[in-house]
């Protein structure tokens, strides 16, 4: 679903929207290196399940920082180029018209001294959950600011025509060290609502809306 995004290309005075740079692998991880190096990736990556079951094993993040990391990976897999983003990402929910963002902590920034220095590959199991809410966190102004409210309602608007879809979430980032660039790192249709504040209101309102049209 997240190249539907990518081929928004979108831009306005709000920002600028875009996909980290991806690959998917289905089998044999000793052809990794080969795949990776031939689709240009620059490394570090970020591992993702293919599968999205719900289970465990489905939300564990891997982030592998040199090409012989990457054979020891577990396909099916997506990888994705990493992005710095100041540890922050904004779990953006949509249901119906309604558009709710909440914070979350993610995977912390890589410098070019770690990158240098750092080898194999690091997991992380359920980054983004209800325990690593960043709403209350003391974070510095530019990393907490949320993604401007009209350009949300313009990449919900184009994913909801585009994607058929009323009830979905996306997972957005900020490049750090700048104000309007944003990336959808992950796109989920028909998520679990339960860690959205407010969520029963906003729920119960769209299925009166359904009811009414």
């Amino acid at each position: 679903m997240l190249q539907y995004a990518a081929n928004l290309n979108l831009s306005d005075c709000y920002g600028k929207v875009g996909v980290p740079r991806q690959l998917v692998i289905t089998e044999d991880p000793t052809s990794i290196p080969h795949a990776v190096a031939e689709a240009g990736l620059t490394l570090p990556l970020v591992a993702k399940p293919l599968v999205a079951d719900g289970s465990a094993k489905s939300h564990e993040l891997s982030l592998a920082f040199d090409q012989y990391a990457l054979s020891r990976l577990d396909p099916p897999l997506v990888l994705q180029e990493f992005v710095n983003h100041g540890g922050v990402l904004f779990k953006v929910y949509i249901v119906g018209e309604s558009i709710k963002v909440v914070r979350r902590f993610s995977l912390p920034d890589v410098n070019k001294c770690e990158l240098l220095d750092t080898a194999g590959v690091f997991r992380f199991p359920r980054v983004s959950c209800a325990a690593a809410s960043a709403d209350d966190a003391d974070l510095e102004p530019s990393i907490a600011e949320l993604p401007p409210r009209p350009l949300l309602e313009r990449l919900a608007r184009e994913l909801r025509c585009r994607l058929g879809l009323r009830l979905f979430n996306m997972d957005i980032i900020r490049e750090h060290g700048t104000r309007d660039q944003f990336y959808v790192i992950d796109i989920n249709y028909f998520p679990g609502y339960g860690k959205m504040p407010g969520y029963e209101h906003i729920f119960t309102d769209f299925l009166i809306s359904l009811v009414q049209a």
